[in-house]
């Protein structure tokens, strides 16, 4: 994993759904999102649960990594929370 400050990242919300944001704080907004205090998509669909992050240096590189993962398809979040870059590169081409 990269090093840096800012960190997109992406929660499996409680109905199955995913969530992709990006923090200065991780663990803060971890505790913010598990106690419905982000008021919003996660806090009607508690528990959330961490399934992917990573680090980068600045926030607009979190920022640009968060919306390219939200117009992704459930399969291709998944394959992403898998680490199968296989599948990722071949559900680009299609």
């Amino acid at each position: 994993m990269k090093s840096g400050r800012f960190v997109t990242y992406m929660l499996r919300c409680s109905d199955d759904s995913f969530y992709i944001g990006h923090t200065d704080n991780i663990e803060q907004r971890l505790s913010l999102h598990q106690s419905g205090k982000i008021n919003g998509y996660t806090a009607q669909r508690l528990p959330v649960k961490l399934v992917w992050m990573e680090r980068f240096h600045n926030r607009h590189e979190a920022f640009v990594v968060e919306r390219k993962i939200k117009g992704w398809s459930r399969k291709k979040k998944a394959a992403l929370i898998n680490n199968d870059w296989e599948t990722i590169c071949k559900l680009s081409r299609e």
